[in-house]
């Protein structure tokens, strides 16, 4: 399994931006397809964007269209989220994930195999 660690959170005034990272380790990184999620305090982990294995397809869930773009770089096994004119209802805990292969289901958490720790992102209002 690739080994993935975030970075990149930290708190923001509202309408700011930041750039989340996560590195891969450990494994054929251009194998996996990647997502974002995020956690709030007492709520469920939601998807926030996926990518595809080559970059080329992409999707997102409704709240961030328009604001966040999911991007990676399979020479620095790497993919990022850049986030933009962030609202206080973004803030949460962000993990990055890597799937095999989702299919269909590229937004349900169940069907990614690794995780990362977490980066924390605050927006104050």
């Amino acid at each position: 399994q690739v080994q993935l660690v975030e970075s990149g959170g930290g708190l923001v005034q509202a309408g700011g931006s930041l750039m989340l990272s996560c590195a891969a380790s450990g494994g054929t990184f251009s194998n996996y397809e990647m997502g974002w999620f995020r956690q709030a305090p007492g709520k469920d982990r939601d998807f926030v964007a996926f990518i595809d294995r080559s970059g080329g397809s992409t999707a997102y869930e409704d709240s961030v269209k328009g604001r966040f773009t999911i991007s990676r770089d399979n020479a620095k096994n790497t993919v990022y989220l850049e986030m933009k004119n962030l609202k206080p209802e973004d803030t949460a805990e962000y993990f990055c994930a890597a799937a095999r292969n989702s299919g269909a289901f590229y937004f349900a958490k169940e069907e990614y195999e690794s995780w990362g720790q977490g980066t924390q992102v605050t927006v104050s209002s």
